[in-house]
């Protein structure tokens, strides 16, 4: 029965992948499979775990918008009542033992459940830019990143010649380079990085980028207390800083002006833009084991609630069809969390 119930999970999943692919064909040129293919082929494959965020835990928390929110958008997430949210808090990258110690990706995945049987799902990062700007581009770089079967290491000579045709794609490490390690997933800086419209009931669209900043402060280590921090200590100090109340995030947005770039997830907007508070986000409590119900959630960006828009920001648009494929193998693998 199991194995028929992952089979239908699996199927179903393919189906949504076939079906957001075929709304978006200028999204990307890229097979979802072929994309995840390659993806296993440069960072190795862990059954059962996400191809990207392998190493997570799940938690809940709920929403209240403010009146400032409500202004910018019919979206009921804003409706000044507290809304439940599924959180998913994880380290970047496709190895489930993936170093907590190092200056790498964080991230804060959302699913609000709204009214209605209505949801709202987004993927929030550590850095402000994505790794490409382009499915084409970010294909290319897994591409030259692939290791050689003899060296086991990627060809430095690809890795250069791609990154110097292609700058963009070394922004998000350079950033992660200048910052600290983060002493906590609840005290870093978590950004949407794609523009989405906020259409109020006037029928006006604003554009912006958001980012949810900690309550509490930002709070980095040393190399030394990284280093005697140890590569595991994320989602202990995560569940002890919840128990404490400490965990909460303020959701903000950046209002686009008129001639600003927001097509483009590696082009932040300009700095000194207008900031709005559209709610705050507590963290309630987190999972003690490597279930949850995040486990199958996918996080994809282009689901939406009413009152919100995407962008035309392409590698917004060619999230939705990789997603749903790498839901299905994991569920065909037997889906793990950590």
């Amino acid at each position: 029965m199991t194995k028929l119930v992952l089979s239908a999970a699996a199927a179903a999943s393919a189906m949504l992948a076939a079906s957001a692919y075929a709304q978006s064909p200028a999204a990307t040129p890229v097979d979802p499979n072929t994309f995840l293919n390659q993806f296993e082929s440069t960072f190795g494959k862990f059954e059962g775990f996400r191809r990207s965020g392998a190493k997570g835990v799940c938690a809940v928390g709920e929403f209240v918008g403010t009146a400032d929110a409500r202004a910018l958008s019919t979206s009921s997430a804003f409706s000044g009542k507290p809304v439940p949210v599924v959180v998913r808090f994880s380290v970047g990258g496709a190895n489930p033992k993936a170093p907590d110690n190092a200056k790498s990706q964080r991230n804060l995945a959302l699913q609000f459940d709204l009214p209605g049987g209505e949801v709202w799902q987004m993927g929030n990062i550590s850095a402000p830019v994505f790794g490409a700007s382009s499915p084409q581009q970010f294909f290319g770089r897994l591409a030259s990143l692939q290791p050689d079967p003899a060296t086991k290491a990627a060809d430095p000579a690809k890795v250069k010649a791609f990154a110097d045709a292609n700058p963009e794609v070394l922004l998000q490490g350079k950033y992660f380079a200048s910052q600290p390690v983060p002493a906590s997933f609840g005290s870093v800086n978590y950004w949407g990085v794609h523009a989405f419209g906020f259409v109020n009931a006037s029928g006006n669209k604003q554009f912006g980028k958001w980012i949810f900043e900690p309550v509490g402060g930002l709070q980095g280590l040393t190399d030394d207390e990284a280093k005697a921090k140890g590569p595991a200590f994320l989602f202990d100090d995560l569940r002890q800083r919840v128990k404490d109340g400490q965990v909460a995030f303020n959701f903000n947005l950046e209002l686009a002006e008129p001639n600003d770039k927001i097509d483009s997830a590696t082009v932040p907007l300009p700095e000194g833009r207008k900031k709005v508070n559209l709610g705050l986000l507590k963290i309630t409590s987190v999972s003690e084991d490597g279930a949850g119900p995040c486990l199958t959630i996918t996080y994809n960006p282009m689901v939406l609630p009413k009152g919100i828009e995407p962008s035309a920001d392409p590698m917004l648009a060619a999230r939705a069809a990789p997603y749903a494929v790498g839901l299905g193998r994991r569920l065909t693998e037997g889906a793990k969390q950590q």
